[in-house]
């Protein structure tokens, strides 16, 4: 019984048949190189943001707590609990219009008391570093100087009083924590906007209080008791640490589905990392037979092959990784201006060890059968595997690829925000593996079945498909793979741009305004006509309130009470807009219940959005709590209502009777729709003019922002979909390498009965053609369900493709495949027959 060969003599075999080029593994190197890299990449990339959104959290929110108010500013007893907790800075925020000259732009008012900023520091162009600006003067940002075309020491008009320019501003610390802005930012002392009469009654503005907190203090315990203390408050509040919620709810879902992508793409770049491993034991057949003759154990010739893939595999791993952590600069500076993102190299060693092991689990998952193969058999059966294959058997693999297929499952889930989605994505992983694994076996059967042509490229073509040997699985595999890649691709980008277009309507007013007062309102659509005729003006009242409580009469369930709000039931986070009518609002139809007749003065009553009313699961009867002014007001729901949200006009959650709230002070908002084609510059500077107080957004610029936000998602699902497009090349590339020794033998066989290159070459079109057809459809399917799961389940957008852009990039892929697959092909075309034969 000869001695086992210890792991140092192992090693030194292997060093000796391992080239330092890593000849014959380079398909392992560049598959483990493209997912790792990839997984690093996104992985570094969202720590490195939620890590800036955690550290800075108390700069971008400009404290440790910030509570915020509509349409009315804090009382003298919430302002007394603010001030004991510690210093408070408050202000206010408000939609406005600036004015100079001709010229008019929509900006954000950030109106800031002298103990601005409490956190942080901020900047102007010319280097100082200040708080309020004093009174008299304003601070702006460099996009609101170039629409309006000022510079510092110039004037500019905001309500009804001037401004002087008083710098540009740099930096402001708590830009990331005040959201998403209809205009850049005007920035003036605390009392500037009651003297420019912006806060009459009724005004739309939003009061906020930061606060900084003792160390010790716990910022979310403190919300709780400042909500319980104010019940009817309606406060809106935000801590340090959920700083820019919806900017941590995008990277984290984009991060998550970016992951999950570049584990498709290293799950299909480990099918390659199996042709390439059976490519490179195929080559060294002889050499594993000779160590055998020699005594080699069947654990040696294990240890000297694993040691020589675990090399190459740390080596594609440890480029990949480095890959990925010299990207994330170049995508952080990308996403400046969005997201925070540190500068220079970021080391997230939790996401690189995540990424690393992903690799690692990945190769051993498809490097262990045809290692497992090469140890099991004999000498003599891997001396005659040329003209006899070795038989497969799949017991042999069972625990290591059952091992790394629960290593990888387990990380996937414990490292999940979403885990139901990551464990559909895992089944669904499993299921396609195991239904194109399938799918190759009924080919090979069929094919065996089916009558032979009589055309002999056919027939021989058929052949190849069933024959002994035969790489009809790994082919199917690779091809599967890789055109569903393709035509996921592309159902992903045409169904985004569709959304694009269908969320961002072209058909959305021209104009919208806010903060038209009740009293002048025929003055307002009078205004319009007499620069626009034709116009069509639609007016609604404004107001804002907060969701308090819902339920039956006698059990309703108060909101502050809820642990965790559902995700759909976003309109019951902080205050919305709320509205009364007496007739059914436009572009609604009522699918329960009954409107309210004109004129209505009985209980107060309140239709609601049927997909709100699912959510909670109200029923007609049910009562509704809202805060409004801080004064509770409850009405019982009397229907639900359908909305056509992709309307982008007046769309309102709740819609009151008019005896519910029309008491309340408020004013008026209006949309103004002008006739197609028509133009009307002079439109916006009359009603500035006309309503100083009133803010007129232009209706273009909002939507290109919306669209260029929704065309950076989509470049960014584009760009890590291409990772698993070029993953899917690299598997027919392995499957096109492992198939190379039986293919080279048939060749040299064919060559010896007189064949030609060009009938060999014709022969490889035919039998990968043939495949590529039956997979076509089959990819067309499974692509599209793989890019429905993307868009409707994890996105939440609506189910649009583009089939003719599919069928276009379906029949891409289809060349490109064939295209390949003959160029990987041309090299067997070239060999010798007598060198050929003397090497059997």
């Amino acid at each position: 019984m000869s001695e086992r060969l210890s792991w140092k003599s192992a090693w030194a075999i292997a060093q000796r048949d391992l080239s330092a080029r890593f000849r014959g593994l380079r398909l392992l190197l560049v598959c483990l190189f493209l997912g790792v890299g990839a997984l690093a990449a996104i992985g570094t990339l969202t720590g490195a943001i939620e890590q800036e959104l955690s550290t800075r959290g108390r700069t971008i929110l400009g404290g440790d707590i910030e509570v915020a108010v509509w349409q009315r500013a804090a009382g003298a007893q919430e302002m007394a609990a603010f001030k004991a907790l510690g210093p408070v800075s408050g202000g206010l925020r408000m939609q406005a219009m600036a004015r100079a000259g001709d010229l008019a732009a929509p900006i954000e008012l950030k109106a800031v008391d002298a103990r601005w900023p409490l956190v942080g520091a901020f900047k102007l162009k010319d280097g100082r570093t200040t708080g309020a600006p004093p009174p008299g003067e304003a601070w702006i940002a460099e996009g609101a100087a170039e629409r309006l075309g000022v510079a510092p020491g110039a004037e500019i008009e905001v309500g009804s009083a001037r401004l002087k320019v008083g710098g540009i501003i740099a930096d402001e610390p708590d830009r990331l924590g005040e959201g998403f802005t209809l205009g850049p930012v005007v920035l003036v002392a605390a009392d500037f906007p009651a003297k420019a009469g912006l806060t009459a009654p009724g005004a739309m503005y939003r009061s906020k209080y930061r606060i900084v907190l003792p160390p010790a203090a716990d910022p979310n315990a403190v919300v709780d008791v400042l909500k319980a203390k104010f019940p009817s408050g309606g406060f809106e509040a935000r801590t340090r640490d959920k700083a820019a919620p919806g900017a941590e709810r995008f990277v984290g879902r984009m991060g998550e589905f970016l992951v999950l992508v570049g584990l498709a793409a290293l799950v299909i770049a480990g099918i390659g990392i199996g042709g390439g491993v059976s490519s490179y034991l195929e080559a060294r057949r002889t050499s594993i037979a000779t160590l055998k003759v020699l005594g080699a154990t069947s654990g040696d010739i294990a240890r000297i092959y694993l040691l020589q893939i675990a090399a190459a595999a740390l080596v594609g791993s440890g480029v990949g990784l480095v890959a990925g952590v010299l990207v994330t600069p170049l995508l952080g500076e990308a996403l400046g201006s969005l997201l925070p993102v540190a500068p220079g190299l970021v080391l997230d060693w939790f996401a690189l060890g995540r990424a690393a092991l992903y690799g690692l689990l990945v190769a051993l998952i498809f490097a262990a059968p045809p290692l497992l193969a090469a140890r099991r058999f004999p000498a003599m059966a891997l001396m005659r595997a040329r003209v006899s294959p070795l038989a497969a058997n799949w017991r042999d693999s069972l625990l290591p690829v059952g091992l790394g297929i629960a290593g990888i499952a387990a990380l996937a889930l414990v490292t999940a925000k979403q885990p139901l989605v990551t464990a559909w994505f895992l089944a669904g992983s499993a299921g396609l593996l195991g239904l194109l694994g399938g799918l190759g076996l009924a080919i090979r059967r069929i094919a065996a079945r089916l009558p032979r042509p009589e055309r002999p490229f056919l027939r021989l073509a058929l052949a190849n498909l069933h024959r002994p040997g035969a790489q009809t699985g790994a082919l199917v595999t690779a091809l599967g793979f890789g055109l569903s890649a393709f035509v996921l691709l592309a159902a992903v980008q045409t169904s985004l741009d569709a959304n694009i277009a269908a969320r961002v309507p072209q058909r959305a007013p021209d104009y919208f305004v806010l903060d038209v007062p009740r009293d002048r309102a025929d003055e307002f659509q009078t205004a319009v006509r007499q620069v626009a005729p034709k116009a069509e003006v639609r007016m609604v009242p404004a107001l804002r309130g907060a969701i308090l409580a819902y339920g039956p009469n006698g059990a309703m369930t108060r909101v502050s009470d809820l642990k965790e709000i559902p995700e759909d039931a976003w309109p019951l986070r902080g205050e919305r807009g709320l509205t009364y009518s007496d007739e059914v609002p436009e572009g609604n139809v009522v699918t329960a219940g009954q409107w309210w007749p004109k004129g209505y003065a009985g209980e107060p009553l309140v239709s609601i959005d049927e997909d709100l009313a699912k959510v909670l699961d109200l029923k007609l009867g049910d009562k509704l709590t809202i805060g409004l002014l801080g004064v509770e007001r409850t009405a019982r729901i009397a229907s639900f209502r359908r909305i056509d949200w992709d309307s982008m006009g007046f769309n309102y959650v709740l819609v009151f009777s008019p005896n519910a709230i029309a008491d309340a002070p408020h004013n008026m908002a209006a949309t103004i729709n002008l006739p197609k084609n028509e133009k009307h510059g002079g439109l916006l500077r009359a009603l500035v003019r006309a309503f100083p107080a009133s803010s007129v957004i232009e209706v273009g610029g909002v939507l290109t922002q919306a669209r260029d936000l929704l065309r950076q998602v989509s470049l960014a699902i584009l760009s890590a979909a291409s990772v698993a497009v070029l993953a899917g090349i690299a598997v027919l590339l392995g499957a096109i390498a492992a198939a190379r020794a039986a293919r080279t033998y048939d060749n040299v066989i064919l060559r010896v009965l007189g064949a030609s290159r060009r009938q060999l070459l014709l022969l490889q079109l035919a039998e990968y053609a043939l495949l590529a057809a039956l997979l076509a459809l089959v990819a067309l399917v499974l692509g599209n369900a793989l890019a429905w799961l993307v868009i409707v389940e994890l996105f939440k957008f609506d189910w649009l493709p583009g089939w003719p852009q599919e069928l276009a990039v379906l029949g891409l892929g289809l060349a490109l495949v064939i295209g390949f697959a003959l160029a990987g092909s041309l090299p067997l075309l070239r060999a010798k027959p007598a060198q050929a034969l003397r090497e059997l």
